[in-house]
Parts: C-alpha cells; structure tokens; sequence
C-alpha cells in the first residue's frame, strides 16, 4: 500500500502541483497492483522487474527515483515499436504520420479537470490505447474511442484493456487512418500530432479544425507537440502551453454561452 498523503508532500516539497501530484501517486497505485502479465511476457517482457523497481523506489521516497521509474514502466507499456503491417506503414509514411511516440504522463496528469462521468474522450492515433486506458483508470468516464490504424495495436489494446481491468463497453476501437475519422461527437480530444500539417495531413487539420467547430459544445483539446493551433479560430483559446502539450478549450462569450466560428485566427496565448 502506498502512503499516499506522505509522498504527495514529497512531490510537493519538490515543486509539483498537489493535485498532479495526488493522481501521480494514484495512478502509481493502480500499476503497482497490477498482476503480473502472463498471458504477455513476449510483449511486455520486463514488465515485473520494472514494477519492482518502482516499488523499491516508493519505499526510498525520492520524488525524482520515482518519477524516472514510472516513466521506464510507463514507456515499456507504452510500446516503442509499433506493430504496423506494411500497408499501413505505407498509408502512414504517404500521410505524414508519426510511429507511435509516447505523449507522456503530464497531459494525463492535467486532464482531470475536464472530464467527468458522462465524458466522451477520443485519441486520434491511439497506438496501443494506454493513454485513453490510463484517463478511464484515474476518470472514469462514459467512453473512451480509440482511433488507430494498425490492427495489431488494437488486439494488444484490448488485452490491455482486461489486464488493466477497465470495463469493455468503455473503451471503443475504430481500427482505420486518423484521415478518415471525424472529430465530431466528443467532449475531450487527445492527440499526438498524428500526421504532419503538410500535404494529406493539412487537410486532416483543416477538416478536424472545421468540424470541432462546429459542434454545439466543442470538445476540450490536448495537443502533443502541438501543429493543430493555426487551424482553429478564435472559438478556442489556449489555456496551457509548456512547449510539449498544449491545451485548448472552446472560448466563452460574457454570459457563458460558446463564441460562434470566426475567420480562421490564431488563438492568443
């Protein structure tokens, strides 16, 4: 058992926000009482050895031991080699797209105030679906699509899904190119810069920014290395930046109501 209350204030001590540092603490909590996997060791082979580790880092409570440990952990899960078919490296490389970069914990750590139980999340270029699994893990919430195109990373995915023991009819694969899927029906949208803004991947921004907009209640946005912020107009506003994430929220008017579309315009910082 982790003394929650005791490394929070380590991690505060240190700088940290107490909040993030609160679902940090949680969130290691969740990964240490996990079984060890089985059914997966030819996937996540140092699975066991990589928790250990992280648990003897708990009991030295060194807010900077720990945070590295969870991150080799949290990296091992997160895969490095993507399972992509030649085809799909195909349609991957013709689009611009990025190979399955772990977007890290921060943007996780940050999400809790903009999801709650009846929160429809999506992740454009899902990998494996750790991040997504790790959001329903700390804030469960009514469904989370995992949009992805490789196969395999869905299969594995699913796995995760029963290991992590997060409800099946919360989690949704939609197995095809990011190109191809609308950003229409959510409230909090992940992404990790799924294509480059060139080319095909311009015009997934320029749709994707066209049809967030449109919606009645735009979703909240987080931005992995971030090249969706010239695409929106001035219905969103940023409300963090640290170089890595970026986060967007739909502006509001004076009486709460969401700002109606305007001539594309860089939101200001």
């Amino acid at each position: 058992m982790v003394d929650s209350a005791g490394l929070v204030q380590s991690f505060v001590a240190e700088g940290w926000d107490e909040g993030e540092a609160s679902r940090l603490i949680r969130l290691i909590d969740i990964l240490l009482r996990l079984p060890d996997p089985s059914n997966s060791i030819d996937i996540f082979p140092d699975f066991t050895e990589l928790r250990d580790r992280l648990a003897r880092s708990i009991e030295r409570g060194e807010p900077d031991d720990i945070e590295e440990r969870l991150l080799e952990l949290y990296a091992h899960i997160h895969m490095n080699q993507a399972p992509y078919s030649g085809n799909e490296r195909r349609r991957m490389d013709a689009a611009g797209g990025y190979w399955n970069h772990a977007g890290g914990l921060s943007p996780i750590l940050k999400a809790a105030s903009w999801i709650n139980k009846t929160t429809v999340s999506a992740d454009f270029g899902a990998g494996n679906g750790l991040q997504g699994l790790l959001l329903q893990l700390l804030y469960p919430h009514a469904r989370t699509v995992q949009i992805e195109i490789s196969a395999q990373a869905a299969a594995i995915g699913e796995g995760l899904c029963r290991w992590f023991g997060v409800p099946a009819d919360r989690i949704e694969w939609v197995v095809n190119d990011v190109l191809n899927v609308p950003a229409s029906g959510y409230d909090f949208i992940y992404l990790y810069r799924p294509v480059r803004p060139e080319g095909p991947g311009r015009d997934f921004y320029t749709r994707f920014a066209h049809e967030v907009e449109a919606e009645e209640n735009p979703p909240v946005i987080f931005s992995i290395a971030d090249c969706l912020r010239e695409f929106l107009s001035d219905r969103y506003e940023v409300v963090y930046r640290d170089g890595h994430l970026t986060c967007f929220k739909p502006r509001e008017d004076q009486d709460g109501s969401t700002s109606r579309p305007s001539p594309f315009q860089c939101p200001r910082s």
